[in-house]
């Protein structure tokens, strides 16, 4: 049978030893066989013998459906990775002298991600002059600290990076 073979498991032809210690299909010790022995058994039952354990002595090898054995691990693989929660940050922008109003609609909207649980960065951009007032961006910073101090907890304070002033918030346990 001609099968795609991964580097874990040598199927059918592929086993290059004289003996190996064979388990059926259910599961039972049918002890050590001769390879050809194993095949032909293998064979018989419309099964593929498989080795699953190379460095015993002699190696193991089972009798098994081996497309199923590999449509089963796909499955497996792909519940494991749905259950994986992966980490996601969101970004808010504003400027130093945004208006207090659209300053309150983006704290809602950061207050709609930190309810999802999402993480939120919140970064004030300067342009220009704007960067000898970094004070008007620290307050805005400010004001949005005192309106998420109920529903967030602060990762990270706000710092400077090059023209930016961020902060990284994540919800509350």
């Amino acid at each position: 049978m001609g099968r795609t073979v991964t580097a874990k498991h040598r199927v059918n032809h592929l086993i290059r030893l004289p003996e190996v210690r064979v388990i059926g299909s259910e599961g039972e010790q049918l002890g050590i066989l001769k390879t050809s022995e194993a095949l032909k058994r293998a064979h018989e039952g419309g099964f593929d013998l498989v080795e699953v354990a190379p460095t015993s002595t002699p190696p193991v090898c089972r009798i098994m459906d081996y497309g199923k054995f590999k449509y089963e691990q796909s499955k497996k693989e792909h519940k494991t990775r749905q259950h994986q929660k992966s980490t996601q940050v969101k970004e808010i922008k504003l400027r130093p002298r945004t208006d207090k109003h659209d300053l309150q609609t983006k704290v809602r909207r950061i207050v709609e991600f930190l309810e999802e649980g999402i993480k939120t960065k919140v970064t004030v951009m300067f342009r220009g002059r704007e960067m000898a007032n970094q004070n008007l961006g620290r307050q805005a910073m400010g004001k949005i600290r005192e309106e998420l101090k109920d529903v967030a907890t602060i990762e990270m304070e706000p710092r400077m990076e090059g023209r930016n002033l961020y902060m990284i918030v994540s919800p509350k346990n």
